[in-house]
């Protein structure tokens, strides 16, 4: 049983704000794919020479493992990037 759990009084936060509504639509999501699918091939072309093996599988394996984690950050970097900067204009109206 915790303090902030139990009803009545703010203890630690204020009123959360309202939300601004949508931030994202499909169309947005499809160019973003567009944009990590180029981006992941871009970068298996960057790391999988420099993979240590001479087993095309491996390399294939260890590139792709690569690019796709490198991926997964820029797809994240850009679902943020286009929130924020969306939220930023709908506050400004």
């Amino acid at each position: 049983d915790f303090s902030w759990t139990r009803g009545g009084r703010d203890v630690f936060f204020g009123p959360m704000s309202t939300p601004l509504g949508k931030l994202t639509s499909p169309a947005s999501i499809a160019v973003d794919a567009v944009l990590v699918i180029a981006f992941f091939l871009y970068l298996y072309s960057l790391v999988a020479p420099h993979v240590p093996s001479r087993d095309p599988k491996m390399i294939m394996f260890f590139g792709a493992a690569c690019a796709a984690c490198m991926s997964g950050v820029f797809w994240l970097a850009i679902q943020m990037f286009r929130v924020v900067f969306k939220a930023q204009r709908m506050a400004k109206k």
